[in-house]
């Protein structure tokens, strides 16, 4: 489907774009990084640990889906070229709204920095001490400086992940004003209305998604108590 698409005349019909698990993990993460910065900022570093974990199982468990998952939430359905991207933006003005079921090609590398910047914020703050008190479950598999190291990026990653949720509202609201066009509904209905000419995605197992999860958790579990 070429990125600027000309307006199909037929009526539009309503198609499931976004998976349940994709959703959950959309809104579930949108919570668990509030209340690692709340429990943070509190000094509540059992509930800081355990939201922790819990983004760092759901992001494994999105790399996963994003590998087996439904066709919307697949790397390789939806990640393209850089210039996809930048052409993409550069016709936003004049582009049909919601003619793609799911991730924009812009869009697209927002996903994927965003799942890197929380891959690397968990995965520091595994290693991560303050030298004193509360340290991190792996943090006595490294040298003192090598956890000190990793507390400074575990600070600096959250800095930037709130850059980056910044910028991914921003976009959300242009896109509402520039192309008039809802991207926050089809994450909570999952659904959107689609032109005949495209496609219907389709969707993968919730049983799918609920073993991947599982395997993540136990994962995480793992490595938590690894002390």
């Amino acid at each position: 489907m070429d990125d600027v698409t000309r307006p199909d005349l037929r009526p539009e019909r309503k198609v499931q774009v976004w998976d349940m698990p994709t959703r959950l993990f959309h809104w579930s993460l949108v919570l668990l990084v509030a209340l690692s910065y709340a429990s943070a900022r509190m000094g509540k570093i059992d509930w800081h640990f355990l939201s922790g974990y819990a983004v760092l199982t759901l992001v494994l468990f999105r790399i996963a889906w994003g590998i087996a998952g439904s066709d919307t939430s697949r790397f390789s359905r939806f990640v393209r070229r850089p210039a996809d991207a930048l052409r993409h933006l550069r016709d936003l003005p004049r582009r049909q709204a919601g003619a793609e079921p799911g991730h924009n090609p812009a869009g697209a590398f927002m996903v994927l920095a965003l799942l890197g910047l929380l891959l690397a914020q968990t995965v520091t703050g595994l290693f991560s001490s303050d030298g004193l008190i509360v340290e991190g479950p792996l943090a006595h598999l490294v040298d003192g400086a090598t956890s000190e190291a990793a507390t400074s990026w575990h600070g600096f990653f959250f800095d930037v992940i709130v850059v980056a949720v910044g910028l991914h509202v921003a976009a959300v609201l242009a896109y509402a004003v520039v192309a008039r066009e809802d991207l926050v509904r089809p994450m909570i209905l999952g659904w959107k209305r689609l032109p005949p000419s495209v496609p219907a995605p389709r969707m993968a197992s919730p049983l799918l998604a609920a073993a991947l999860l599982a395997a993540s958790a136990a994962a995480v579990w793992a490595i938590s108590r690894l002390g």
